[in-house]
C-alpha cells in the first residue's frame, strides 16, 4: 500500500480558468492536481464548430502564452489549438475524464472522492463553468430527440423546418447558420426585439433577415407544446401551430446547482452562490469558486476574459496561508469526519 500526500490544491475543471489556476499553482511551488470530468477544455470543445469568440485572442491568454489568430476574433478551434498548447507549456497536472464526487469535510484538510480515486488537499478551487447545464422551457415533447440544447453544425438540418429559441448570440448564431445551409428558419423570441447585446458585426445581419423575412419570427412568444412533426407557439394574439422538424432551445445555461449544495457552497434565493468578492472564498474555508460558477444564474456577468485574474487572486491568497507540508495518509485510513 502506498501513501497519498495531502495537495496544497485541488482544481475541479480543466477550462481556460482551471489551467490558470494551475498555472499560478506551479509559479508559487503548490503541489496540486487539475480534475476534469471531459475532456481538455471541455466547455470550448462542446461550442458550436463554427463558432467565433466575442473576444479578441488577447484577451482570453493566460499564462503570458501568446495568442495568435488567423482573424481579429479567434475561432473555436484555434482556441482549442492555443490552450492544449498552454498546457503543454506548462506540463501541468490534469486528470481529464475524472469525475469529482464530493468534497468531504476532515479536521484540517479535504478528502475528494472521484470516480477514480480519492485525493487530499488543504484547499479546493471549484472552477466547472456551466456550460454543461442548459436551461430548460419545462414544456411537453421538451425531451423529444428533435429538440436540442446544444448546436454543433448545420449541415444535418438543411431543407428541414427549424426553430430556434432565444434572442441572444447563440440563438442568433444557430439561426443564421441554419438559413445559410437551405434550413427554414423561424425564431421563438419571449422579447420584443433581439437583444442589443449580440454580436455587433453579426446584429445588421439577423435584423435585415428577420426584416426581408428570410428568417420568421414571433415576437413575445413562448413555445407551449412541441410534438414529432409540429410545435405549439403561445403568441401575444393567440396559440398557433407551425410544423416543424427540429427545435434549437438556445435558452442559456446554468452552474450544477446540484453540486454546489452537495459539497456544501452556500447559495442566495436565486440559487447564486454565496463567496467573498476580495478572495473567492466559499462558505467552507479553503473552497475557493473561481470563473463563470461565480455569476450562478447571472451568466452574462463572467466571462473568461475577466475571470483570469480569479486565478491570480485566489493562488496569492493560499499561497500566503501556505503551512508546512502535512501528513502522508494512508490509502486506507480509517478518517475521522470533523
Amino acid at each position: 500500500m502506498g501513501n497519498k500526500k495531502i495537495l496544497d490544491v485541488l482544481i475541479i475543471g480543466a477550462g481556460p480558468i482551471g489551467l490558470a489556476c494551475g498555472i499560478e499553482a506551479k509559479k508559487k511551488s503548490l503541489n496540486y492536481i487539475i480534475i476534469e470530468k471531459g475532456c481538455l477544455i471541455n466547455s470550448v470543445f462542446n461550442y458550436p464548430t463554427n463558432m467565433t469568440f466575442f473576444s479578441t485572442s488577447e484577451r482570453i491568454e493566460i499564462g503570458n502564452v501568446p495568442f495568435v489568430s488567423h482573424g481579429i476574433k479567434p475561432t473555436r478551434r484555434e482556441a482549442l489549438e492555443y490552450y492544449r498548447r498552454v498546457n503543454g507549456f506548462y506540463k501541468l497536472n490534469v486528470n481529464t475524464y475524472e469525475k469529482v464526487l464530493d468534497i468531504e469535510n476532515y479536521e484540517n484538510y479535504y478528502k475528494i472522492p472521484t470516480d477514480k480515486n480519492n485525493y487530499f488537499a488543504k484547499n479546493v478551487i471549484v472552477a466547472t463553468g456551466y456550460y454543461d447545464n442548459a436551461n430548460l422551457m419545462k414544456v411537453p415533447g421538451e425531451s423529444l430527440p428533435k429538440v436540442k440544447h446544444y448546436f454543433d453544425e448545420p449541415h444535418p438540418y438543411a431543407y428541414h423546418k427549424t426553430i430556434v429559441v432565444g434572442a441572444g448570440n447563440s440563438a442568433v448564431d444557430v439561426a443564421l447558420e441554419l438559413f445559410r445551409i437551405g434550413a427554414e428558419v423561424t425564431m421563438v423570441i419571449r422579447e420584443d426585439k433581439i437583444k442589443s447585446s449580440i454580436k455587433y458585426w453579426v446584429k445588421p445581419d439577423i435584423e435585415n433577415r428577420i426584416a426581408e423575412g428570410s428568417i420568421g419570427v414571433y415576437f413575445n412568444s413562448e413555445i407551449s407544446e412541441i410534438r414529432e412533426k409540429e410545435v405549439g407557439i403561445k403568441t401575444p394574439t393567440g396559440k398557433v401551430t407551425v410544423k416543424n422538424d427540429f427545435v434549437f432551445a438556445m435558452t442559456g445555461y446554468h452552474p450544477d446547482y446540484g453540486f454546489l449544495k452537495k459539497i456544501g457552497i452556500g447559495l442566495d434565493d436565486n440559487n447564486n452562490p454565496l463567496f467573498s468578492k476580495d478572495t473567492f472564498e466559499t462558505n467552507r474555508k479553503g473552497i475557493c469558486l473561481a470563473g463563470v460558477v461565480c455569476g450562478g444564474k447571472n451568466t452574462d456577468k463572467y466571462f473568461i476574459e475577466n475571470s483570469i485574474e480569479h486565478s491570480k487572486i485566489i493562488i496569492d491568497m493560499l499561497a500566503l496561508n501556505k503551512k508546512a507540508p502535512g501528513p502522508q495518509i494512508p490509502e486506507t485510513s480509517n478518517e475521522r469526519r470533523s
